[in-house]
C-alpha cells in the first residue's frame, strides 16, 4: 500500500537512511555524483516485480539534497502503481538530478547521467520529466540503450506529454460522468493549474471541448502565451484553492491538496497531471470523501506518459498507445464506482487494485 507521505523536513539526516519515512520497501536507491560535469542525482528503484522499473528523469533545483530524496522516493514508488494499475508488465523507478537545468544542464551531464542508468543493467529505464526535453533523452541515449521517450525521427515514441495530457483528459471525463451523469466538459469551469508540456495540452483539449478553462503559473509569459493561443482566462485572485469551480486540475508539482489548503477548495472534482497531489493521502482522501469532492487518482490517470514510453520497449505502435490510453476513461470509472460501492476513498480503491496484480504476480514467480 502507498503509506503515508513526509515533507522533506521530517527527513532526520540522525536516522538510519533506510528508516526514512518515505521509504516503501524500495528495492534500490543509487546516488551519483560526477565533479567534472556538476551531476548530482538520485535514482530510486521502487519495485520490480512486474518487469523492469521504467519512470523519468526529473531536474529539478531543490532545498536541500533530502528533498531530492524524498521526492524520488514518493515518484519512483507512485510509478509502481501507475504501472500496476494500467496494466503494463513494468516495475516502478523514477530519478532526479539536482540543479536548475537551465543552469547546469549539458550534454556531457546528460551523458554522464547515462552512465550511470547504463551501470543497472536494464533493472530501471529512464525518460522526460520536469527539466527534461526529448532531446536530452536522445543524448542519454548515446551511452546506453536503457531510456525512452527519445525523437521519432530516432526510432522513438516521442514526447510524452501530449499522450499524459490525453490520458488525464480521458480521466477527467470520466470523473465529470461520475459527478454530474455526463462526460461532456461543455460549460464545466476548470482550473488548470501549471502550463508546462502536459498542462498546455490539456488546456487545448478541454477548451476544443468549450470548457470554461482558468489558467494559473508562476511564469507569466507563459501564462499570456497560452491565454492568447487557446483563448482562456488568466486567474488574478488571491486565492486559486479558494476559487469556485467544477474541476481542479493540478498540473505542476505534487502535494497541492495539503492541510493547508485542503478546507479552502470548493470544487466538485480533482483531476490532473501532478504526481503525488495529495500531501498525505491516509489523511487527505477521507477529508476529500468527507467533503464529497471526487478524486482521480492521479497515478492512473496521468499514466498515459508511461504508455506512450512503454511502447518502445514492446514495439507497439500509435494506434495502441492511444486505444491504451483512452482505457484510462472506463478504468477511472470503475474505480470510483468501486470506491462509492464500498465507501472507501478513490486512491484506497485504486491501490487495492494495483496491490492485487502486484500480489499475483509475485506469487507466480515464487
Amino acid at each position: 500500500m502507498i503509506t503515508e507521505v513526509f515533507t522533506a523536513n521530517q527527513l532526520k539526516k540522525e536516522a538510519p537512511v533506510f528508516g526514512q519515512l518515505s521509504f516503501d520497501d524500495h528495492e534500490q536507491v543509487v546516488f551519483c555524483q560526477d565533479k567534472d560535469t556538476g551531476l548530482k542525482a538520485i535514482i530510486g528503484v521502487h519495485n520490480t516485480i512486474l518487469g523492469p522499473a521504467l519512470g523519468g528523469t526529473r531536474m529539478y533545483d531543490y532545498a536541500t539534497e533530502w528533498d531530492a530524496l524524498n521526492d524520488v522516493l514518493r515518484l519512483s514508488r507512485g510509478m509502481t502503481y501507475k504501472a500496476a494499475i494500467t496494466g503494463l508488465n513494468l516495475g516502478g523507478g523514477k530519478a532526479v538530478i539536482i540543479g536548475d537545468p537551465k543552469k547546469i544542464k549539458t550534454p556531457e551531464l546528460m551523458r554522464r547521467f547515462g552512465k550511470f542508468v547504463h551501470t543497472l543493467g536494464g533493472k530501471y529505464y529512464t525518460a522526460e520529466d520536469v527539466g527534461m526535453e526529448t532531446t536530452d533523452m536522445d543524448v542519454v541515449r548515446e551511452v546506453t540503450p536503457y531510456v525512452t521517450g527519445i525523437s521519432e525521427s530516432k526510432g522513438g515514441a516521442g514526447n510524452p506529454s501530449p499522450v499524459t495530457a490525453y490520458g488525464v483528459y480521458m480521466g477527467m471525463k470520466a470523473a465529470t460522468k461520475f459527478t454530474y451523469g455526463d462526460e461532456a466538459l461543455k460549460g464545466k469551469r476548470i482550473l488548470v493549474q501549471g502550463i508546462g508540456h502536459v498542462g498546455e495540452e490539456l488546456v487545448r483539449l478541454t477548451a476544443e471541448e468549450g470548457a470554461h478553462v482558468i489558467i494559473s503559473d508562476i511564469n507569466e509569459e507563459r501564462l499570456a502565451e497560452v491565454s492568447k493561443k487557446y483563448g482562456v482566462d488568466i486567474y488574478r485572485g488571491n486565492d486559486l484553492y479558494a476559487e469556485t469551480a467544477d474541476i481542479y486540475a493540478p498540473c505542476a508539482l505534487g502535494a497541492t491538496v495539503n492541510d493547508g489548503t485542503i478546507d479552502k477548495l470548493n470544487v466538485k472534482i480533482i483531476a490532473g497531471a501532478a504526481n503525488n497531489q495529495l500531501a498525505d493521502e491516509n489523511i487527505h482522501g477521507p477529508i476529500l470523501q468527507k467533503k464529497g469532492i471526487v478524486y482521480a487518482p492521479d497515478f492512473l490517470i496521468n499514466a498515459g506518459g508511461i504508455i506512450n514510453v512503454y511502447a518502445e520497449i514492446e514495439g507497439y505502435g500509435r494506434d495502441q498507445i492511444m486505444a491504451k490510453t483512452e482505457n484510462i476513461f472506463d478504468t477511472t470509472l470503475d474505480i470510483l464506482n468501486r470506491a462509492k460501492a464500498a465507501n472507501i476513498t478513490t486512491n484506497a480503491a485504486a491501490n487495492a487494485i494495483a496491490e492485487d496484480r502486484i500480489a499475483t504476480r509475485k506469487k507466480e514467480n515464487q
